[in-house]
């Protein structure tokens, strides 16, 4: 390398993104999740429906399905109405480099 500096190739280099905020995910994002798992669970529901129909004559199989049904519209509002978990996740920061000016041997003349 000469007096003008360049580019090392050879250095190992961490591709993984610097995280700069710990913003949640925005309310939109948010918003479109829970109605997401709002509309499968309740898509859930129709067939546990039907199969209890398919079922009649089989009577505990049909009651099965029905009591299955029941309660997912009431689990469906309250997942949806939650918010999401924080994430536990091992983020990368930025870490800078704290540079000394001075060393920190001084002697103290007192006089």
């Amino acid at each position: 390398m000469g007096a003008g500096g360049g580019v090392v190739k050879d250095s190992p280099r961490d591709d993984t993104p610097v995280l700069i905020t710990a913003a949640a995910p925005s309310h939109d994002d948010q918003h479109a999740a829970r109605k997401r798992k709002y509309m499968t669970m309740m898509a859930m529901r129709v067939p546990c429906l039907v199969l209890a129909l398919i079922f009649n004559q089989i009577w505990w199989l049909a009651l099965g399905f029905l009591v299955l049904s029941i309660p997912l519209p009431w689990i469906a509002v309250l997942i949806a109405n939650d918010r999401p978990p924080r994430r536990s996740e091992r983020v990368s920061h930025y870490q800078r480099s704290h540079r000394a000016i001075e060393s920190g041997g001084h002697q103290v003349i007192e006089g």
